[in-house]
């Protein structure tokens, strides 16, 4: 400790960390590389101030097909780096034609990570997701900047000294490193195939919605599971040594997770019989709505005032289900009146199939037809019943527009709709109380 402290040991060190400011900090070369560094800066932020402008309004000027659409709308939001770029690869060039090389190396370093910068932004502008977008670009700039001033290597050893073994198996902090950012990129590469082949198969004309539906989930669990396999393959990580582990895990996630699995094999089940495909027009307790939707885990069913219920898949199999279009869409609706006993009866029955026939929801190919139910106490009662093709466009606003219709044409052929009317039958006389005083009185 006293050698530590003498005093001229210190002034030696001192002086050589002088040397050093003085031979690289303190250099003519390094202080006008700085200079250049907050010169080409404010230059490019005018230039990208004025530039701006009218580089947006070109874009939206231009039809950009919708894949590039998020890499147009990023390129004025990088326009004052790319400035910035093209001055300092112009500063670097002119440096190395007129001296040695070595003294534009603080320029390089800084064009050659604000260009990985650069490309690395305008890359992820691909990714749908903003949150993994934001993670990839952070993750692969941290590598670039670190290969670029020679860190990677050193960073790399220090990760890989940090480490935790399970017998055979060894875990370190690059090891767990190296799977998020493989499983990260192996899940977003799963999902982008996944909704890709989704897309091809939707346009398949010879699959119903139900198959294609199932094709879909399928694909996407498949390419799920084989990134996660991968991932772990990757880092060196042997499945057979997690067996008894994920084992006993998974006998606790079963039990918490019955519902979750149950609503699962419910929706493989749904989608295999066809009972239930998008489209559909159901009728489950007091919900009345068409299918939107099929998930893993629900069902999207949206009912005519706007509301969209997510109905477990469970619930489907287990409860009594009305499928209005389940083999055919041709559903039968009807509506009850009553006329006049002074009224035809055939007349009656006549006028009102014309009438019905006159929507244009009400199917031409079925025609409607009329039954006389019987006879009431104060009217010949009727049965009206007509079909549709459309059940998802609603029930309660065609079956008013059929009695609309219907009401107009008895009032055009003077058909009476009577009220209900009783007659009181007195047997003996009543005595009535305070009746009116004789002329006298």
């Amino acid at each position: 400790m006293e050698q530590i402290l003498e005093p001229g040991r210190i002034t030696a060190e001192l002086q050589v960390a002088a040397d050093w400011l003085l031979q690289n900090v303190a250099n003519p070369w390094t202080l006008l590389q700085v200079v250049l560094l907050v010169l080409l800066f404010g230059l490019s932020v005018l230039a990208a101030r004025r530039l701006r402008p009218a580089l947006a309004a070109r874009i939206e000027k231009t039809k950009v097909p919708p894949r590039f659409s998020a890499l147009a709308r990023a390129l004025p939001q990088v326009l004052t780096p790319l400035i910035y770029l093209l001055l300092l690869w112009l500063a670097i060039a002119a440096i190395q034609q007129s001296t040695w090389p070595s003294r534009s190396y603080l320029l390089g370093v800084v064009a050659s990570l604000l260009t990985a910068w650069v490309v690395i932004r305008l890359v992820t502008t691909f990714v749908r997701n903003p949150a993994l977008a934001k993670t990839l670009a952070f993750c692969a700039w941290t590598i670039a900047a670190l290969n670029i001033t020679e860190l990677l290597d050193p960073t790399v050893a220090l990760l890989d000294s940090l480490a935790i073994s399970f017998g055979d198996l060894r875990i370190s902090l690059l090891t767990v490193v190296k799977g998020m950012l493989t499983l990260a990129l192996l899940l977003w590469a799963a999902s982008a195939l996944s909704r890709f082949l989704e897309g091809r198969i939707s346009r398949v004309p010879d699959l119903t919605p139900s198959v294609q539906v199932l094709l879909g989930k399928l694909l996407k669990i498949t390419l799920i599971a084989l990134a996660v396999v991968i991932a772990l393959n990757s880092v060196g990580i042997d499945l057979t040594a997690l067996a008894l582990f994920s084992g006993a895990i998974g006998v606790g996630i079963g039990f918490g997770l019955q519902k979750v699995v149950s609503n699962l094999i419910s929706g493989v089940i749904l989608l295999l019989d066809k009972s239930i495909k998008p489209g559909d027009v159901i009728e489950l307790e007091e919900t009345f709505g068409w299918i939107s939707s099929l998930g893993a885990r629900y069902v999207s069913v949206v009912t005519r005032d706007g509301k969209e219920y997510l109905i477990p898949n469970e619930d489907l199999i287990t409860q009594r289900v009305v499928n209005w279009s389940f083999s055919d869409e041709l559903v039968r609706m009807e509506i009850t009146f009553g006329v006049s006993y002074d009224c035809d009866p055939h007349e009656v029955r006549r006028i009102a199939r014309e009438a019905a026939a006159k929507p244009k929801r009400v199917s031409q190919q079925t025609p409607p037809v009329c039954h006389l139910t019987g006879f009431g106490d104060s009217s010949l009662d009727f049965v009206l019943r007509f079909w549709i093709l459309d059940p998802q466009g609603g029930v309660a606003n065609i079956k008013g527009e059929v009695l609309l219709a219907v009401w107009d044409a008895f009032k055009e052929n003077g058909i009476e709709i009577p009220y209900p009317h009783r007659q009181v039958i007195v047997k003996e006389p009543v005595q009535i109380a305070g009746g009116a005083s004789s002329p006298e009185g």
